[in-house]
């Protein structure tokens, strides 16, 4: 970057330079005037920065927080924030190549031609413009209420991030309660990668320059795995990487992300172009590889915003051919599973068939297929023709509507939970359509889903239904003594979305008192998922309700009692205990990247990471929407 290569004198001549280099008088006059420079600069008026400090349990009291916002004397996000440490003592953000080219092994079923990236398609050979998804923030004041609350999420990340630093640099996890690390996806430093556009997001400067330099460093082919998981590696690593360069700019990102890239786009080296659900090294160089045949399907079909934002970037357009065919096949296919509309959870990808299973969701397995179809839209900032993602999604949501929204039978005093949704399942059994009335925590990401949609393809209804989706979450977490919501949960529910919905009384689970509206919990834990407050976040920055905030506010003290450890946060067995909770030693990547992201977002100033300028993939790593 321009402004470190200053302080090693490159922004002067060549030609000075070297004179520099052989002409000691001229080095004595430069570093002269330089200190002269420095001591003007030390003596000119400045804000006085108050001390960090690290988050405690007084946290609970807002009080207890410095009023201070991070510092910010550039938007972050737009611009390089600002550091308390000098250019020249950053390490150099340097890309480094891996030890192997995956571009050197020749490709068994090349495809014939590569699609070209979409351009201008409308009638008027212009973009089409897509709707403002952010609510209008006119007279927004960052009060000193939300300036607290901000500072508590920074304060949290920062000691995570340090005990990461401390206990587990380069290695895929820190284990929050027995300290050291540990590899669960393929040891490419996953929680570095992950965080790096969260250090941007939160002026953590000096730290997002030293993960950058490492990140840039790393090598794909060091690694103890005989094969990468392709949707985990493409979310967290690609995504993770093409978000920090859409912030930072930092050419050594992109470049890493472009050599992950080709190591990934081998999956692709089919004979139907379908990638399975591991890359196995040996299979992939020797030409070995298929699609699976009982695949979940958000697996292959969540690869498409990475794969996209990457060849827009690179200007190579084989990272979009790739993912555009298997579009096609789900345009081809959806109206062909049994449950029209949607797709199955799990898919045929070797002979292309999505017909012989009978269980849909949008929780696991199966979320993010359904996440990207508006999001592709944004992201490619109306250059695809119509229908293709917007059809798919209206079909998908209209069956989802039908089968799987689920309101539930809760108190006539509750007024908090009187009108909210969730997401279930649903299973095909000789032609009639079962309603599972199970919750997931995996499934809150669709509030969100449904407000973008609304808002893209103005319908709305759907932001209506993401709202009540998201409220729907926040509620369930406040159900719980821990005042966090478990990962699967059976509703007891409703006939219908709207309408009358006689009053039940809540049922005992396990000779636990439920709250009305539920009938049990199948699996207690938390595990630090972020989806509750992403929909809570989305929704917030689309209809601008206040009320929004200070629910995320109740979660976020929640999370913090109930998992803080002296290193930093861990997932929790039971969320239904009274009193201190079992910690599980594991605090995954996305705690980083996306919980305490959205946290610290809901906070922020909405003009930061504008969900008009900037689409958030399912991992929370902003890409920059196509103009």
């Amino acid at each position: 970057m321009a402004y470190r290569r200053s302080w090693q004198f490159g922004f002067l001549p060549a030609r000075l330079r070297r004179a520099i280099a052989v002409d000691r008088r001229l080095t004595r006059v430069v570093l002269i005037a330089a200190l002269f420079m420095t001591v003007v600069f030390m003596l000119r008026p400045s804000e006085q920065h108050l001390p960090e400090t690290p988050f405690s349990e007084e946290a609970f009291d807002e009080e207890s927080f410095s009023a201070r916002s991070p510092p910010a004397s550039s938007h972050p996000g737009t611009g390089h924030p600002e550091s308390s440490r000098p250019a020249s003592s950053r390490p150099e953000i340097r890309f480094r190549a891996s030890s192997f080219d995956w571009t050197s092994v020749t490709q068994r079923y090349p495809v014939s031609s590569i699609r070209p990236l979409p351009t201008a398609l409308s009638a008027t050979g212009r973009p089409t413009q897509l709707p403002p998804v952010q609510h209008a923030f006119t007279g927004y004041v960052h009060d000193a209420t939300t300036r607290r609350r901000q500072r508590a999420v920074r304060d949290a990340f920062v000691r995570s991030w340090d005990s990461y630093k401390k206990y587990a640099w380069l290695q895929d996890e820190l284990t929050p309660v027995s300290g050291g690390g540990k590899t669960t996806f393929g040891g490419w430093a996953a929680t570095l990668v992950d965080s790096l556009d969260t250090l941007w997001i939160m002026d953590l400067t000096d730290e997002f320059h030293d993960a950058a330099a490492a990140a840039a460093q790393l090598d794909w082919a060091n690694t103890t795995e005989t094969a990468a998981n392709v949707f985990e590696t493409t979310i967290r690593y690609l995504g993770g990487l093409l978000g920090a360069y859409d912030l930072s700019r930092e050419p050594a990102l992109l470049e890493k992300a472009q050599e992950l890239g080709n190591m990934l786009y081998m999956a692709f080296d089919t004979p139907n172009r379908m990638p399975g659900f591991w890359m196995n090294f040996d299979d992939a160089k020797n030409g070995r590889q298929t699609a699976g045949t009982h695949d979940p399907s958000a697996s292959p079909c969540s690869l498409s915003l990475e794969f996209t934002r990457l060849a827009l970037l690179t200007g190579d357009a084989k990272f979009y051919d790739a993912v555009d065919r298997i579009t096609d096949f789900l345009e081809r296919t959806q109206s062909q599973s049994k449950l029209p509309g949607i797709w199955p959870k799990l898919i045929n990808f070797k002979d292309q068939t999505v017909g012989e299973e009978s269980s849909f969701t949008m929780g696991a397995l199966a979320d993010s297929l359904y996440e990207y179809l508006p999001k592709m839209s944004a992201l490619l900032g109306g250059r695809v023709q119509l229908p293709g993602y917007e059809k798919m999604y209206r079909a998908a949501m209209a069956t989802a509507k039908e089968h799987l929204l689920l309101r539930p039978m809760v108190s006539k005093d509750d007024k908090e939970g009187r009108d909210v949704l969730f997401i279930g399942d649903a299973y095909v059994n000789s032609g009639s359509v079962e309603r599972v009335p199970d919750g997931q925590h995996l499934s809150c990401f669709a509030g969100g889903m449904f407000g973008l949609g609304g808002k893209l393809f103005d319908i709305p209804d759907h932001v209506a239904i993401g709202e009540r989706l998201a409220r729907g979450c926040a509620w369930a977490y406040n159900a719980f003594p821990t005042g966090l919501m478990p990962e699967i949960f059976t509703i007891a529910a409703c006939e219908s979305i709207d309408g009358p919905c006689p009053e039940k009384r809540g049922k005992e689970d396990g000779g636990k008192k439920l709250k009305k509206g539920f009938k049990g919990v199948r699996d207690p834990r938390y595990i630090l998922r972020p989806e509750a407050i992403e929909s809570i976040f989305l929704l917030y920055r689309m209809t601008g309700k206040e009320d929004l905030r200070d629910l995320a506010w109740r979660m976020f003290e929640s999370v913090m009692k109930a998992t803080k450890t002296p290193l930093g946060y861990s997932a929790i067995a039971d969320v239904t205990v009274e009193g201190e909770t079992t910690k599980t030693d594991s605090m995954e990547s996305f705690f980083l990247a996306e919980t305490l992201k959205y946290f610290y977002l809901i906070f922020s100033p909405p003009d930061l990471i504008s969900l008009d300028e900037f689409v958030l993939n399912t991992e929370a790593h902003p890409f920059r929407r196509a103009k």
